[in-house]
């Protein structure tokens, strides 16, 4: 269209068919036989896996954060899409779901194309990764409201688990042990405070520490399901905003509180640099950051072993970091 009035306003409508066409590829990638309809509608259809006695749904929505600028001003998009997907698989796992379908909204400033399909991309290939399919999404093109090349992403995801199998806490009881699985960095949370970190480091060594600040969080989904058919989880934590301190204690009854053994453990080199560069206290660390563990999972001591065989010859590990034990002066974690 010769002098197209809505481009002229800063919404390039040919620009988005382009992208549509660049990303249907990765996208029907990701698609399986419960995908009712074709890219394109208005709406995703996703018939219900018919092996689950009794189908509960599930459903989580996140973003990252701050992360996206890190990323942005870096030129490092290729995994940004496994971070969104990551920050909310993680989540919906914590009941013993597994996802079923994903949606993701990208909103900029003005449509790179090439951008956009560098972390649509990436979105699809962290889904396929998480036996996730996605089913859908929204590009919005906003001129005014966001600036420059900026841009924010959100994500939501939808998954499923058998209303017998929830795994919800309630059996967590006293001397059972709390293992914490690695995590791959900083995940998405936290970024604010890593990005003022970062803005002071001296440049001989800053770019070290940004392309550990932009490792992509870890997917869990195939993980948790290969321990659940090997042991009896009790309950699971995501470790994100709120760092252990806010997320161990929302996976146990209130009556509980996880002894956390910290002294034990050693802080990885990108997270003891953090704390010694932002002058940040134990108490911080632990408020803010994972400390270098992604996930907790509660189980009997008599679970162990088991575990430990699961978790034989991976790319990321496995440690007993506490146990569980009765709540004191209303306080629902301690760290030793």
């Amino acid at each position: 269209m010769k002098n197209d009035p809505y481009k002229k306003a800063g919404v390039d409508i040919n620009a988005g068919n382009e992208l549509v066409q660049q990303i249907k590829g990765p996208i029907k990638n990701t698609f399986n036989n419960n995908v009712l309809t074709d890219l394109g509608g208005f709406a995703g259809l996703f018939s219900l896996p018919k092996d689950i006695k009794n189908p509960t749904l599930v459903a989580c929505t996140d973003g990252v954060g701050t992360k996206v600028s890190l990323a942005l001003a870096n030129n490092s998009l290729h995994t940004i899409g496994q971070d969104l997907v990551g920050m909310c698989v993680n989540d919906l796992i914590t009941c013993g779901a597994k996802p079923l379908f994903f949606l993701d909204y990208f909103a900029t400033s003005k449509l790179n194309v090439k951008q956009a399909r560098i972390i649509i991309e990436s979105i699809a290939n962290a889904c396929k990764s998480s036996n996730c399919v996605l089913l859908g999404g929204e590009t919005a093109e906003m001129p005014g409201h966001y600036v420059n090349d900026n841009f924010d992403l959100a994500g939501f995801c939808v998954g499923i688990v058998d209303e017998t199998k929830i795994i919800d806490g309630k059996s967590v009881a006293e001397h059972d042990l709390i293992i914490g699985i690695d995590s791959s960095g900083a995940h998405s949370n936290g970024y604010s405070l890593i990005r003022k970190i970062l803005d002071h480091e001296s440049d001989a060594d800053k770019q070290k520490w940004i392309e550990n600040a932009l490792q992509p969080t870890y997917l869990y989904p195939n993980l948790i399901d290969e321990l659940k058919n090997s042991i009896n989880i009790k309950s699971i934590a995501n470790v994100t905003g709120g760092g252990l301190v806010e997320n161990i204690p929302r996976s146990i009854p209130k009556h509980l509180a996880a002894e956390i053994f910290y002294s034990k453990w050693k802080l990885p080199k990108f997270f003891q640099w953090l704390q010694t560069s932002g002058n940040l206290s134990d108490t911080d660390m632990q408020t803010i950051f994972n400390c270098g563990i992604g996930l907790t999972v509660v189980i009997a001591p008599n679970e162990i072993n088991n575990l430990q065989k699961v978790m034989e010859n991976r790319d990321i590990k496995a440690h007993v970091i506490g146990k569980i034990i009765n709540q004191k002066d209303n306080q629902n974690i301690f760290f030793t």
